[in-house]
């Protein structure tokens, strides 16, 4: 590739991100969303955000399922669940899970399985 094109597609990615995003902005009060809709889309952020972190606690480098106690990351994650569901601090749980997943990585807890 070209620099000018290079840039041409810098230039066409940029144009359709700013017309996706502001695509709200633009027509949003035109369109009327139903309650239903409004009421499940209350969901989404928690959904997306299992979804990123659950594959991450779940899985090995090897892209196998790893449910154990040898899963640092899963021992870590629940006890930044339960350090939550006590303090309700988000900031503190995740200082909390990340000492906690340090400290057994650290002590090699794990063994070859971390």
């Amino acid at each position: 590739m070209s620099d000018w094109e290079i840039w041409a597609v810098i230039g066409v990615l940029a144009l359709a991100t700013a017309a996706t995003r502001s695509s709200f902005w633009l027509v949003g009060h035109h369109i009327t969303i139903p309650k239903r809709v409004h009421e499940v889309l209350r969901y989404a952020p928690g959904c997306a955000l299992a979804a990123i972190i659950a594959p991450d606690l779940l899985v090995n480098g090897g892209g196998q399922l790893h449910i154990g106690l040898s899963n640092p990351k899963l021992l870590a994650g629940a006890a930044a669940v339960a350090f939550y569901l006590v303090r309700r601090n988000m900031l503190q749980t995740i200082v909390f899970g990340m000492l906690v997943f340090t400290v057994l990585r650290v002590f090699h807890v794990f063994g070859a399985g971390g």
